[in-house]
């Protein structure tokens, strides 16, 4: 009889290896304290104790506090690293595949900031994503191909124990069917709620209840209310499906070429027809996980190239003043816009 395994929430944590103390924690204090031994042995003829105990003890007591201290669910050392990264790279970083072009003279004289000439340089972002088919298939160059899907959610905790196991064996068979990398992705994006604002102000005029019209007026109050004193959340639930470029047999298409009665066609080229294979297996994958989470009341359904960008770009930005969104139209879209009858032409 199995027993059940109970999988820690935070399945990413560190394992201790000595009381509290991760292995890079524990190799940091040993580097630290190596170092410091070292210089104490080149320097006890020199230094006396007690004045490199004082240069020491505080070397020491900051190097706990990087490696102790947590913030934002990462460790000091780490946000350091971080910052140190971020601060030799350049700050602005923008998605181009024909690289950054420089800015024009012209351009470059209209920008200034405190009185000298803005000379930030940009440079790529070198995102893992190449492109994005009209299907949503997220190419990745050398690491293969990629499907993103929006899966639904089920409130687990308000189930009857009975409910909750048969929701975790579904779950399970999906697990246990995978054959390929799999990502689960959890995210949150700032909640936009301007829109239903103004569709009720919109529809207030036109309910046939002065009651109706009433509380309309109200429901929007409350909504711009809320977002103005709160920062408004949604969560989102992605199947991130990867397959890499596998190297199709070729024997197959020699020996159909070799049959009596066959028409000789051209071969396909082989990275067309890997790409191709790649793209099948995502599709079937994406059909298999549909099919095995359906029970459970988990609807998967796989995002379109604007939707997918749209992901993307929330995921590299998150913060920018206009979210993005799948109507957003691409960099290389000509923006256009329908002519009315009732307009004058001039």
């Amino acid at each position: 009889m199995t027993t059940p395994v109970k999988i820690p929430a935070d399945i990413n944590i560190e394992d201790r290896v000595l009381g509290p103390l991760t292995a890079r924690q524990l190799g940091i204090f040993a580097a630290t304290a190596l170092v410091l031994y070292v210089v104490w042995r080149m320097t006890e003829h020199v230094v006396p104790l007690p004045v490199f105990a004082g240069f020491a003890l505080p070397l020491a007591g900051a190097v706990a506090v990087l490696v102790l201290g947590r913030r934002d669910g990462l460790s000091l050392d780490q946000l350091l690293v971080a910052a140190v990264r971020q601060r030799l790279h350049p700050r602005l970083r923008v998605a181009t595949a024909a690289g950054v072009q420089p800015v024009p003279d012209w351009l470059a004289a209209q920008s200034v900031e405190h009185g000298s000439p803005h000379e930030e340089a940009a440079s790529g972002i070198g995102l893992p994503a190449e492109a994005i088919s009209e299907a949503g298939i997220v190419d990745l160059g050398k690491d293969g191909l990629a499907v993103v899907a929006a899966c639904s959610t089920v409130n687990f905790a308000l189930r009857t124990p009975g409910e909750q196991e048969a929701l975790v064996g579904v779950f399970g068979r999906w697990l246990h069917s995978l054959t390929a990398p799999a990502q689960l992705l959890v995210r949150a994006e700032r909640l936009d709620v301007s829109a239903q604002i103004a569709e009720l102000d919109a529809h207030v005029p036109s309910l046939p209840h002065p009651a109706l019209a009433a509380a309309a007026r109200d429901h929007a109050d409350y909504l711009a209310d809320l977002a103005a004193n709160n920062d408004l959340l949604r969560r989102q639930v992605l199947l991130v499906l990867r397959e890499p470029r596998a190297v199709l047999p070729q024997q197959g298409h020699r020996l159909a070429s070799r049959l009596p009665g066959r028409r000789r066609e051209t071969p396909e080229p082989q990275g067309q027809a890997e790409r191709r294979a790649a793209e099948a297996r995502l599709a079937r994958r994406v059909s298999e996980a549909a099919e095995l989470l359906h029970p459970a009341g988990i609807t998967v359904a796989p995002l379109d190239a604007a939707q997918a960008t749209a992901v993307l770009a929330s995921a590299c930005n998150p913060d920018r003043l206009v979210p993005a969104h799948a109507n957003t139209a691409a960099a290389d879209e000509v923006i256009t816009t329908a002519h009315s009858d009732t307009e004058e032409d001039f």
